[in-house]
């Protein structure tokens, strides 16, 4: 007969084994229960660095302890999946260039929840989580032996870099834990705080997010402050920037594979700022739900997107760009118009060409 505990190695080799199968490019077994940085997150919502995400203080409680979320869950397959590292930047993040995250993973995540029902041969209560609750899955990784916490405030996993999402499968299965990943393999390394062009990392470890550009482009919902939408630049949906500068990620990121659903779409791929800021300038919502229908980019809605493109033709734009920031001044949406408005008086502002 065999022990219980060679049963469950077995299954939790056979559960990362799918995993991969899947998809995923890591995958580990962590306990629930008490978040060791459970403190620390709530110190950083209270120096106010959370900004405008005020969903993030709710559901304090179950942020502290990973058995709260889905009750009646001891265990969490959590697994990471590659976006690319190696494909060139650009105005849009490399992480939303392709199809959203979310309905990839969860998808993938069910598979694996139906999976191991199978072979367990009953229901297994669980669910699965891909940044869509109160779950804190950095820690949850961290636990589970996937990478460290770097400088730049990502997991970094010394195989793959950062270039990467988590997710992470809550069930009632008592499955043995992988060894937590306790090493700091960052050193005196500093390249992602002086990197960063606005200054959101405030020391190491430590990020701002009222001042990160994949705030201000995503998750903000006002006005983008004055001060932070010159060193914005050219990018119009979040930021890679503290990622392409980290040397785990300059030797280990990643080509896409054949087939991703992360793959560049079309009408991202192709364009450079200025390019693509003209487009989403010029769209109505009809438009604009037909370009980005799957997209993660669809998160900051039109309004938004018209917001960041109006500032990045205001960083990189010219005088062929005055008509189109002209008619955006009379757009219906305050948001646009005013940021339309101030990046028409910058282009006008500079020197032309002799």
């Amino acid at each position: 007969m065999i022990a219980p505990v060679t049963q469950a190695r077995a299954l939790e080799e056979r559960i990362k084994a799918q995993a991969f199968g899947l998809g995923f490019d890591l995958a580990g077994v962590a306990r629930l229960g008490p978040v060791d940085t459970a403190q620390a997150f709530d110190d950083w919502i209270a120096r106010g660095y959370a900004g405008d995400m005020h969903y993030l203080p709710r559901w304090a409680d179950k942020r502290r302890d990973t058995r709260l979320p889905f009750p009646g869950t001891v265990s969490a397959i959590v697994v990471a999946m590659d976006y690319g590292g190696k494909t060139p930047s650009g105005p849009v993040a490399r992480y939303a260039r392709g199809d959203d995250y979310h309905d990839v993973m969860t998808a993938k995540l069910d598979a694996l929840h139906e999976w191991i029902a199978a072979q367990v041969g009953h229901t297994v209560h669980g669910k699965a989580y891909v940044d869509t609750g109160p779950l804190l899955e950095r820690d949850l990784a961290r636990r589970a032996g996937l990478g460290w916490f770097g400088k730049n405030t990502n997991l970094l996993n010394p195989e793959l870099g950062s270039f990467f999402f988590l997710g992470a499968l809550l069930v009632d299965l008592e499955l043995q834990p992988d060894e937590p990943f306790e090493a700091d393999r960052c050193g005196t390394c500093t390249r992602c705080l002086e990197a960063c062009p606005t200054n959101a990392l405030v020391e190491p470890r430590l990020l701002d997010a009222t001042r990160c550009i994949s705030y201000l482009t995503i998750e903000l919902k006002g006005e983008i402050p004055e001060d932070l939408r010159e060193p914005m630049a050219g990018l119009l949906y979040g930021c890679d920037i503290c990622q392409d500068v980290c040397p785990w990620n300059v030797t280990f990121a990643r080509d896409l594979p054949d087939q991703s659903p992360f793959a560049p779409r079309q009408g991202i791929a192709d364009k450079n700022a200025r390019e693509l800021a003209r487009t989403i300038l010029a769209m109505d919502d009809a438009t604009f739900r037909l370009a980005f229908h799957g997209s993660p980019m669809k998160r900051a809605k039109l309004r938004g997107l018209k917001r960041n493109a109006a500032v990045v033709l205001g960083n990189v734009g010219d005088s062929r760009d005055v008509s189109l920031l002209i008619r955006a001044v009379d757009d219906a949406e305050p948001l646009v118009a005013a940021h339309a408005a101030s990046a028409l008086a910058r282009i006008r502002e500079r020197p032309r060409p002799m």
